[in-house]
């Protein structure tokens, strides 16, 4: 074999080594996917773009979460419980949305598996992402129903961290971490059935305000893990009264002899589990008491 021919075998070997692979090739996000983002607009198939709601989503590798809370939710400041709250303010909350999960990517198409969802479950969360520039992704429906856009918050800088506490096979509550954002999911105690929405499911039970009380008791979460006013600020939230506040959930967390984040006080029948943890030397500082 010349010299010529076996640098040219080599240097093809390496180009075949160097080809980049396909957006989320791998099953999970694409590296530009992967971030903070907030929702501008979504735009209905034959209608204007709109926005009435404050949407925040998380997106590691895999694990994600997102809530979505309407911009005329009433303030409720004074609340500290549902309680507090008259028939209308809880027929208010029945509106709001939020889930958490995991997600695979195939290509540039995207499915959401909602782990825990504030809304009854629906159809398969499928889209298809479109890079529009840095920072800026659209998401289409896969039968072209919807269009969204979303503006990057963060990209995290590297720094992920998804844990989840099961029971069995069910997952109890979801803790992801993208940089300085986290999105807590608490699941309510039984799963809802399928239905329209939580207010149609409420109508076609007839369900009492102690029913409607058990409908709305799953808290989905946004906030800064610092920069806030407080450490583990709760910006947004499904619960109301949490929202300027520090997240509970943070004060449970201790860490093993591995360094990994697990229960400060063990529950029997749970487990937890970390997806996703690049922020290990950080979590000493973030889970202190």
């Amino acid at each position: 074999m010349s010299a010529r021919i076996a640098i040219a075998i080599v240097l093809s070997a390496c180009s075949a080594c160097a080809a980049p692979q396909r957006p989320g090739a791998s099953g999970n996000a694409p590296a530009w996917f992967v971030g903070a983002w907030k929702r501008e607009w979504i735009q209905p198939r034959g209608a204007a773009p709109v926005e009435k709601r404050i949407v925040r989503d998380l997106q590691t590798p895999a694990a994600f979460g997102s809530v979505r809370i309407p911009l005329d939710r009433p303030a409720l400041a004074d609340a500290r419980s549902f309680d507090d709250l008259d028939d209308t303010e809880l027929a208010a909350l029945l509106q709001q949305n939020g889930f958490a999960g995991t997600a695979s990517f195939d290509g540039l198409v995207a499915t959401w598996r909602h782990d825990i969802d504030f809304q009854p479950p629906g159809g398969p969360d499928v889209g298809r992402l479109e890079r529009v520039g840095p920072g800026r992704v659209r998401e289409h429906a896969m039968d072209e129903s919807y269009v969204e856009l979303w503006w990057s918050m963060s990209s995290g800088d590297g720094r992920y961290l998804a844990v989840k506490v099961m029971r069995g096979r069910r997952v109890e509550r979801q803790l992801v971490v993208v940089g300085d954002h986290f999105i807590y999911a608490r699941n309510r105690a039984k799963d809802l059935p399928p239905a329209d929405s939580l207010a149609d499911l409420a109508a076609k039970t007839h369900a009492t305000r102690a029913q409607i009380v058990e409908l709305l008791d799953c808290e989905l979460s946004y906030g800064l893990v610092r920069g806030g006013r407080v450490p583990w600020e709760v910006r947004h939230s499904t619960l109301p009264w949490n929202e300027g506040r520090a997240l509970a959930f943070a004060g449970e967390v201790a860490l093993d002899a591995a360094g990994e984040p697990t229960a400060r006080t063990p529950v029997p029948g749970e487990t937890w589990v970390v997806p996703v943890d690049t922020i290990r030397s950080d979590l000493p500082a973030l889970f202190s008491r």
